[in-house]
């Protein structure tokens, strides 16, 4: 098991800090997450909240440090501990999976500190190597929606791939327009969140137009309805699945065994969990893709090294920041980006 490979290392925290972040994002609102830093032995590791809701990093910056520092004395002990922790002292999350954000950035600060304790990077302790990062550039298209902000990009850079959310405002031509491109590679249906800014309702209208308008590109997130599963039928291969995934039984759950995984490190909670679904997808047989949640610090990084280390040829949803931010600024990475000449602990 991958864990295995690091539940042994020696952990030693000191003191515990946390630092607010914010900056507003190409989908109109204002990201704001915490990162988590975890000091030890003369080092620090680092991971990142990315709470959705801003009144817990607002509370969290309130209060200084904040979180708990629980025991163990290796990566395991403390993974272990944390399962009787409350990082909500005193508050019930907005929704249940922001638990499991908040416990990523702690565990993953742990990781990456446990690493740099012991001299090594996450690549040398699993005895894997870092490849070249591929990304695709996630953005929205406004209301009304256009291709604008896409062909911006691809003016700059003709290589970009993009992942798009459609939504029913959609049209054919435009939809035709972007097809024409040939770089958009993921359409994110968003159909299973509830209660969200960002809820997309199933309509077999939305879904015949981007099934039958991208015949290739993969396909994220349905909600199977009576009226729209039968769209789906001969196309069960193009689906991936995002939010439902939490960890093994999750996959194990889904409407069909997938052939596509979207990994978002924060919805585990655990590097156990993360790591153990990473393997039974390889297992079985199951492509994976790297996604993101608007990081702004630290998280980014570990984006891109577990993508480097288990999945470095997919469509990943992890362009560095400057994609995200409205006002592109004058020079932007190109895909892949090259890996770590000197990697150290999580980061890349």
């Amino acid at each position: 098991m991958l864990f295995d490979r690091l539940g042994g290392l020696d952990l030693e925290i000191d003191s515990c800090d946390t630092e607010l972040r914010e900056r507003d994002t190409t989908s109109g609102f204002t990201r704001t997450t915490t990162v988590v830093s975890l000091h030890g032995d003369g080092h620090t590791g680092r991971g990142e909240d990315v709470t959705y809701d801003s009144e817990p990093h607002y509370t969290v910056a309130e209060r200084g440090s904040g979180l708990p520092l629980p025991g163990g004395d290796t990566l395991a002990e403390f993974s272990d501990h944390l399962d009787g922790v409350d990082l909500f002292p005193g508050a019930v999350p907005e929704r249940s999976v922001f638990r499991n954000y908040r416990r990523w950035a702690v565990e993953s600060a742990a990781l990456d500190l446990a690493l740099r304790q012991a001299g090594t990077d996450l690549g040398s302790r699993l005895d894997r190597g870092y490849d070249p990062v591929r990304f695709l550039v996630s953005t929205r298209l406004g209301e009304p929606p256009t291709g604008d902000r896409v062909f911006d990009l691809l003016d700059r850079d003709p290589d970009l791939g993009f992942k798009l959310d459609p939504t029913p405002a959609w049209t054919p031509a435009l939809v035709e327009q972007l097809a024409d491109t040939g770089a958009v590679r993921t359409l994110d249906l968003k159909g299973l969140y509830g209660g969200t800014e960002v809820d997309v309702s199933a309509t077999p209208e939305l879904y015949d137009l981007v099934l039958e308008g991208f015949p290739d590109a993969v396909i994220e997130d349905p909600d199977l309805t009576d009226e729209t599963r039968p769209l789906f039928e001969g196309h069960e291969g193009r689906v991936s699945w995002d939010y439902p995934i939490r960890g093994v039984d999750s996959v194990r759950a889904l409407p069909w065994e997938p052939d596509w995984l979207n990994i978002k490190p924060s919805r585990f909670g655990s590097v156990e969990s993360l790591l153990d679904t990473v393997e039974y997808a390889r297992e079985h047989d199951i492509r994976l893709y790297g996604g993101g949640q608007f990081e702004l610090g630290v998280g980014r990084a570990h984006l891109h090294a577990l993508a480097s280390l288990f999945y470095p040829d997919g469509p990943n949803d992890i362009a560095p920041r400057g994609y995200n931010v409205p006002d592109l600024p004058t020079e932007l990475p190109g895909s892949p980006l090259d890996p770590p000449v000197d990697p150290v602990g999580l980061e890349w």
